[in-house]
């Protein structure tokens, strides 16, 4: 594949799945957040990276430049910069022995990780997606996840409302999860705010 196919071909894809999360978001009144996911992608650390590794848009340029280099340098500065992976929420645990583990995360960027993880399933997956595809792929996956049990049950509970109950279910239940969520917790510091969603 020449090079300006892959520019060209990267850019649908990571554009493609932008739109799609930033859709799922405003269905469940995340705004800004839908308008803002994953624009650290066209920054060049990221792009560039996404082009030389293009895997046709069937597969993560990042795994591709994961297996080439053994680490991908344009994943490092994407977890760090996106509170919707549960990566950038991995720190030292406070109480002795001080492992590494996952700190819980606001439901803000839960409900942005579970529309990237849907929107990621269907650029990837296209005609062969069904609701049940992005909890295979959780399924597939979690064993190596650290995530903090109350992020876990959540997350889990919303991938497989979607494979059992469908999208429009799904996302309703979502929508009154961040509305009364917003409505409970004023003052609390682990709402949706301004603050912590940029």
């Amino acid at each position: 594949m020449r090079r300006y196919e892959r520019w060209i071909g990267h850019w649908k894809t990571i554009t493609r799945h932008k739109v799609l999360v930033m859709r799922y978001c405003f269905r469940i009144g995340l705004y800004r957040q839908g308008l803002l996911h994953d624009m650290s992608k066209y920054m060049p650390s990221e792009f560039l990276a996404g082009v030389k590794y293009y895997q046709g848009g069937r597969r993560s340029p990042n795994n591709a430049e994961r297996e080439a280099l053994g680490c991908s340098r344009a994943w490092l500065h994407h977890k760090g910069r996106n509170k919707h992976h549960l990566e950038y929420w991995i720190d030292y645990s406070p109480n002795p022995p001080y492992l590494l583990c996952g700190m819980e995360i606001p439901l803000c960027y839960v409900a942005e990780m579970f529309c990237d993880r849907v929107a990621a399933s269907k650029n990837y997956e296209r005609d062969q997606y069904t609701d049940a595809s992005a909890y295979q792929y959780y399924e597939k996956s979690k064993g190596h996840y650290l995530l903090h049990e109350n992020t876990e049950k959540l997350l889990e509970s919303l991938l497989i409302m979607l494979k059992d109950k469908g999208e429009e279910e799904t996302f309703r239940h979502l929508r009154e999860l961040l509305r009364s969520s917003r409505h409970n917790n004023k003052g609390n510091e682990k709402r949706c705010t301004r603050n912590n969603c940029l």
